[in-house]
C-alpha cells in the first residue's frame, strides 16, 4: 500500500519554542515532541558537516517505532564537489552513522546548488554510485578515510531498501533524458516549491515522490494559505492514488509557518497520510509541562 508521510525539514529553531514547541519544553526533548506530531522529518545537520554515531543514536533514541528521517546528503558532495569524484566522500558520509537509524532511515536526500547546470554524463556516474539498500551502504561505508577512523560505523542491523531523492533548482535539468537516468535508477525528482524562484518539477521518476515546500512567494517565509494547500493536497492525493508513496516537508521556518502548515495538510488528506507514531514518548506525561 502507498503511504503519504507530512512532516517537516528540521526540528531546531529559536522561534519555534513557545509558538509551535510548549512553553517550558526543554531543547533536547524538541525532536522528541516532533515525533508526537509528525511521522517523519528532515535531518539538516548532515548537510552541513559530517555526524557522529552517537547523535544518530541519540535521534533514533528520540523517536518513536514507526517514525523516518529523512537524511540530507552532505554539501561536500553536492556543493564542493557538484557530483564530480564523489566516492569517497560518499563513503565517509555513509560511514559517519546515518546506519544507526536503522528502521528509522527513510530516503537520502540529494540537494544540488541553483547555480549547478545539468552535466548527464557526471550524473549518471553519482547516479551509479547511491546504494540502493543499507547492505550495500554499509559495503561503501567500509571505504571511508582515516577521517572517520575511530568514529565511524559500517554495519547495518538488517539489509533493508534504501532510497534516494535529488533536488535540482536549475532550468536545464527540464531536459526529458534527465528524468529517464532518474527512472533507470529508482531516483526521485523532487518537488521543489520556492515561491517560483527556480523551476518545479512534479513528474514522477520513482515510486517515491518526495515534495520540498520552501515557501508560496517568499522563500523560507511565506506560509500556504487554505488555497494553496488544498491544491497541495489534491496532488498528494494524485500520486498517492497513482501508487506512488509520498513524502513532504515543509522548510518555510522563518515565521513558525512550517509545522502548522504541515499539520494542515496532514488533516486535508485524512486518512491516507500516517498520523504521528506516538500521542507521547515514554514518559506518559505532556511533555508541554516539562521544563527539565
Amino acid at each position: 500500500m502507498a503511504e503519504v508521510r507530512i512532516g517537516v525539514s528540521g526540528w531546531r529553531y529559536a522561534p519555534w519554542r513557545g509558538t509551535f514547541y510548549p512553553r517550558g519544553l526543554a531543547q533536547r526533548r524538541e525532536l522528541e515532541y516532533i515525533g508526537t506530531r509528525f511521522p517523519t522529518v528532515e535531518l539538516n545537520g548532515s548537510f552541513y558537516s559530517l555526524q557522529r554515531p552517537e547523535s544518530y543514536q541519540r535521534w533514533r533514541e528520540s523517536t518513536p517505532s514507526g517514525f523516518t528521517f529523512a537524511v540530507k546528503g552532505g554539501r561536500f558532495i553536492t556543493h564542493f564537489k557538484q557530483l564530480r569524484d564523489a566516492q569517497l566522500p560518499l563513503a565517509n558520509f555513509l560511514a559517519s552513522g546515518v546506519l544507526t537509524l536503522g528502521d528509522r532511515l527513510g530516503p537520502l536526500l540529494w540537494q544540488l546548488p541553483a547555480r549547478q547546470r545539468l552535466d548527464l554524463d557526471r550524473m549518471a556516474e553519482f547516479l551509479d554510485l547511491l546504494p540502493h539498500s543499507t547492505g550495500r551502504a554499509a559495503e561503501l561505508a567500509a571505504g571511508h578515510d582515516e577521517r572517520l577512523e575511530g568514529r565511524a560505523w559500517t554495519v547495518t542491523d538488517t539489509d533493508r531498501p534504501l532510497r534516494h531523492a535529488l533536488e535540482v533548482r536549475h532550468e536545464s535539468f527540464a531536459d526529458p533524458a534527465f528524468r529517464d537516468l532518474l527512472r533507470a535508477h529508482d531516483v526521485a525528482l523532487v518537488v521543489s516549491d520556492g515561491g517560483a524562484t527556480w523551476p518545479i518539477f512534479e513528474e514522477p521518476t520513482s515510486r517515491l515522490v518526495y515534495v520540498r515546500l520552501h515557501g508560496a512567494a517568499e522563500l523560507y517565509v511565506s506560509g500556504y494559505d487554505a488555497a494553496a494547500l488544498r491544491e497541495w493536497a489534491a496532488k498528494v492525493r494524485r500520486w498517492h492514488d497513482a501508487g506512488h508513496d509520498v513524502v513532504v516537508y515543509f522548510d518555510n521556518d522563518a515565521k513558525v509557518r512550517a509545522p502548522f502548515d504541515a499539520l494542515a495538510l496532514r488533516d486535508l488528506l485524512g486518512d491516507i497520510a500516517v498520523g504521528p507514531a506516538a500521542a507521547d514518548l515514554r514518559t506518559g506525561t505532556d511533555l508541554g509541562t516539562l521544563g527539565g
